[in-house]
């Protein structure tokens, strides 16, 4: 089961040319990286993107991250997925500019 993350598209670039991802301001404050499940994902764009432009969502498979990647409560007591290290760019199976839709949601990528 892949999971995700959402970021911008400046931060993934730079990320792509350190050949590295550290983690966004929050990740970092938080000393882990933050992701979402497929299921998680919407909300996670509403409740924490909603008026932000220019991001990216990316697709991680966590087989190929080397770590385990740790699921721990969060909102409303769901699991989300968290990962305690920098994400190997190898994890990262595909990347989709995240456009919206006439009502400004995002449009996700088909199959999620």
């Amino acid at each position: 089961m892949n999971i995700y993350k959402v970021c911008s598209i400046e931060h993934w670039q730079s990320s792509k040319t350190k050949g590295e991802f550290t983690g966004v301001s929050i990740d970092l404050s938080d000393g882990f990286i933050h992701f979402s499940s497929g299921e998680q994902l919407a909300e996670t764009l509403r409740l924490h993107f909603k008026g932000q432009e220019n991001q990216v969502l990316l697709t991680i498979d966590p087989e190929l991250i080397g770590t385990d990647v740790t699921w721990e409560a969060s909102r409303g007591g769901a699991l989300f997925p968290h990962l305690y290290a920098d994400l190997p760019l190898k994890a990262i199976t595909a990347e989709h500019n995240l456009v919206r839709d006439g009502d400004g949601e995002f449009i996700l990528p088909e199959g999620l």
